[in-house]
């Protein structure tokens, strides 16, 4: 009766996991797959380079080719730092209106949660376009006002751009981490709260004791999530790139290979470097949850 019991258990299992395991499969396994094998791979021309190319095998010569590129290397900078400072003030702002949302005294909750989510409802491109009317001069209200004020502001420079993408990310991202947080904190039960209150904490201590850290997971959650994005970094710098000098067609690695695949034609080294930012992606995701762990155990 056990056996058949587990073996029912297990084949209920197989079917529930069936649909899951063919779109991963088919959308995350197979891609990566071909990606890797066409990084194997490059197109030789022969004579004066007039001829048809032809598909020669590579090795990894693709992959070093990737990592001696000054293009990929400075992309790879600029994406890591933008995600150590983006990251964690987009889950410290979501953290905050989710803790306010979850206070007894927040009122008209509805209307402000989704006031805070409506952002995210708003396609990347989109919200791109909407906040380059804020950034390019001449057509900027607050570029406009800064030069009445005498104070010169120039959100589209070298030095600010970075900043500019990251209030971009920031506005259409925040909410969604949000609602994942205030979801959470939903599941956790009343009752701890009032017995926190019973003994004298005030709202604050209950925030900071109670349910911050019942929120780890969550946390950690949103986290990976905002890693794998700050990896992905694309459609921004693309809708503002033909606005500003300051950012090139290799201005991060994902823009690097799109160069490399449909301005060069050379799919080969745009392949390597999509297989070399799905690694990283999963190296810093599994890290990051490594780390959340051990600090949680």
């Amino acid at each position: 009766m056990t056996s058949r019991l587990a073996a029912r258990r297990n084949r209920t299992a197989g079917v529930l996991l069936a649909p899951f395991s063919v779109l991963f499969v088919a959308v995350f396994v197979i891609p990566i797959s071909y990606a890797g094998y066409q990084s194997l791979f490059r197109q030789q021309r022969s004579g004066l380079g007039l001829g048809p190319p032809r598909t020669v095998f590579a090795g990894l010569g693709n992959y070093a080719r990737v990592f001696a590129d000054n293009a990929f290397v400075g992309g790879v900078g600029r994406t890591v730092a933008f995600g150590l400072v983006q990251v964690p003030v987009m889950l410290g702002l979501a953290l905050l209106l989710a803790l306010l949302l979850d206070s007894r005294a927040v009122r008209f909750g509805r209307f402000f949660r989704l006031a805070y989510f409506l952002p995210f409802a708003i396609p990347g491109v989109i919200a791109a376009v909407l906040w380059s009317f804020l950034y390019v001069p001449g057509i900027s209200p607050l570029v406009g006002a800064g030069a009445k004020a005498g104070v010169d502001l120039d959100f589209l420079s070298a030095h600010t751009i970075l900043f500019s993408i990251g209030n971009i990310v920031t506005w259409s991202w925040t909410g969604y981490n949000m609602l994942i947080l205030y979801t959470a904190l939903q599941a956790i039960p009343r009752e701890l709260f009032e017995a926190a209150q019973v003994d004298g904490c005030s709202g604050l201590r209950i925030a900071w004791h109670i349910k911050i850290p019942l929120l780890r997971p969550a946390l950690t959650l949103t986290g990976v999530f905002s890693i794998i994005g700050s990896l992905q970094l694309f459609g921004e710098p693309m809708v503002l790139r033909p606005m500003t000098s300051a950012i090139s067609n290799s201005y991060t690695p994902v823009m690097l290979s799109y160069q490399a695949a449909f301005g060069l034609n050379d799919y080969n080294f745009a392949a390597a470097i999509a297989v070399v930012l799905a690694v990283a992606t999963f190296v810093l995701s599994y890290g990051f949850l490594r780390l959340s762990n051990r600090g949680s155990s």
